[in-house]
């Protein structure tokens, strides 16, 4: 087994020391189990688990770190991480060697919600226990990690294992070994986007899942820093399924008895990859399952949030979903990948709200991602807080998604949670309409038009039709096939400017003017009537002629 406890800062460093971070002063309790990875957070004082392993998010000053210190000691926290360069003066090292707590350096380039990431994916290796024989090395196999280390030492390369989406599930140590696309790799826990592709076009994947063996990669040109270390890939394999691959940097051709141990290695990375899993779709279930009955108010709403640890506190409810998946149509017809996109979505979120909030929650509900998030005691802070959480993470997914957020209002209990989820659901209905801009939104902000939407709901649940005006312009445009409707949505929209209505439908002025006033005769409607107006506007918005509303 490996030598360090499963869940031990001396387990971190082991795997992200050479990657990611530098021990500047060590602590008196590196052989203990971390309790939890804390942000810190200088407004509100955060309750810390024992044990706790703290981010010092902005910290720079040996003063406010060695403030800090003290206070982790008190608290036995295991270490705090700043970013590098970390000033370490007398003072400091002083704070450090008196608390006991370790002081680690975040090497330069490396984002929060990276070291978040991989630090609690190091954390949770081996929490899904191994009972069955399975070894590689004498190493257990329930622990993805040290299996990676365990083929590095076998073949005597860097690895990464990675699952079907070239998502970095474990690597080994040494990477910086490798090349710099590797600890780019590492760091964004995802194959970089143009290696993707340059690996596709050669049909390297193709190869790879194809083959019973090992597949040599040749080097790959990576602009400026010249080409990359040359690769060896296997396949991992569940039955006929591909379920991922392991990546070795080498430099030079492996000899046949390391191809053969490559190769077994496999075996054992896919019997851990199934347990893995099966453990997550475990979780995802029972997380979805609380937050189903939170936000629904159903009876055992506030015994949810107590397991999910929100019990008692103000949350902001996030919508997260797909824009191009709005219209039925495309929902009738989608196939496995938007599925896999929205769990992939559901995780990234939890990932992301955990490394902002160490209270919050997320999950895939239907086709809707939800998230939870604490407020503020101030309810307009605390959703404008969650509105720049949300857009940061859109930011990072990327905008090739069509992922949008709505947000609904602070929910105070179990009951206003469920108004607030009501709440996020239309503001999200609105943001994935044709043609809206905003990809995060309250329900505050867009209120007319979710306004709208129900109506629109209402006339379309009872079939109503167009009445008075609208409705003979309507059936003059049917039998004249002119464009008398147009011509008064293109007014109305313009608040009567001629020239801007004009322009908008691509006519001459004096022509709009004459079938304005055609319209006035043909509809019987009063323009200088602003009730007669408000009517046809409202009608024209939520009933929709030939498909357009």
């Amino acid at each position: 087994m490996n030598a360090y406890a499963h869940g031990s800062l001396a387990r971190v460093l082991h795997h992200l020391g050479s990657t990611l971070l530098d021990v500047v002063h060590p602590g008196a309790r590196d052989t203990e189990d971390i309790g939890g990875v804390i942000i810190h957070d200088p407004v509100e004082d955060s309750a810390l688990p024992p044990n706790a392993l703290m981010l010092g998010v902005g910290l720079r000053e040996p003063e406010e770190i060695a403030r800090l210190l003290k206070e982790l000691g008190r608290r036995r926290a295991v270490a705090l991480i700043v970013r590098a360069p970390v000033p370490l003066d007398a003072g400091l090292a002083a704070a450090a060697e008196a608390s006991g707590v370790g002081v680690l350096g975040l090497t330069r380039g490396a984002s929060w919600v990276q070291v978040t990431a991989l630090l609690r994916a190091v954390l949770a290796e081996g929490d899904i226990g191994a009972d069955g024989p399975e070894t590689l090395g004498s190493t257990l196999f329930g622990d993805l990690f040290a299996v990676a280390n365990a083929i590095a030492a076998l073949i005597d390369a860097p690895v990464t294992i990675e699952d079907r989406h070239s998502r970095v599930l474990a690597f080994s140590g040494q990477q910086d070994k490798a090349d710099a696309s590797r600890i780019e790799t590492i760091l964004g826990r995802q194959v970089p986007e143009r290696f993707s592709r340059m690996l596709a076009s050669r049909g390297v994947f193709r190869d790879l899942y194809r083959s019973a063996g090992p597949v040599h990669i040749p080097p790959l040109q990576d602009g400026s820093d010249g080409p990359t270390v040359p690769r060896v890939a296997v396949a991992v394999r569940a039955g006929d399924e591909a379920i991922g691959s392991i990546w070795a940097a080498v430099r030079e051709p492996l000899s046949p008895q390391r191809s053969l141990a490559l190769q077994d290695a496999a075996k054992v990375v896919a019997l851990h990859m199934l347990r893995l899993r099966a453990g997550a779709d475990v979780q995802r279930r029972l997380r979805a399952d609380l937050m189903s009955t939170a936000l629904e108010g159903r009876a055992g709403a506030r015994e949810a949030l107590s397991r999910l640890g929100l019990a008692g506190r103000p949350l902001v409810v996030m919508a997260l979903g797909l824009r191009d998946a709005a219209d039925a149509g495309a929902s009738v017809g989608e196939d496995a990948s938007a599925t896999t996109e929205r769990e992939r979505l559901a995780d990234a979120l939890a990932m992301h709200l955990g490394a902002v909030h160490p209270h919050s929650a997320a999950a895939l509900l239907g086709d809707t991602v939800y998230g939870l998030v604490p407020a503020q005691q101030d309810r307009d802070a605390g959703e404008e807080r969650a509105v720049r959480i949300a857009a940061d993470f859109l930011d990072r997914v990327g905008a090739r998604t069509g992922a949008v957020i709505g947000l609904g209002p602070t929910g105070e209990d179990a009951g206003g949670l469920a108004r607030a989820r009501s709440g996020a659901d239309l503001a999200l209905r609105v943001l994935r309409t044709e043609g809206a801009e905003r990809r995060v939104a309250r329900l505050a902000d867009v209120h007319v038009e979710a306004l709208l939407c129900e109506l629109r709901d209402i006339v379309a649940a009872r079939g109503d039709q167009f009445t008075g005006p609208i409705a003979r312009l309507a059936a003059y445009d049917e039998q004249r096939r002119s464009n008398l409707i147009e011509t008064l949505r293109a007014w109305l929209d313009a608040f009567g400017d001629i020239n801007a209505a004009a322009a908008a439908v691509h006519v001459h002025p004096n022509t709009f003017r004459y079938r304005l006033h055609r319209l006035a005769e043909v509809g019987g409607i009063d323009l200088d009537n602003p009730e007669a107006r408000f009517a046809a506007m409202l009608q024209l918005r939520v009933m929709p002629v030939d498909g357009h509303r």
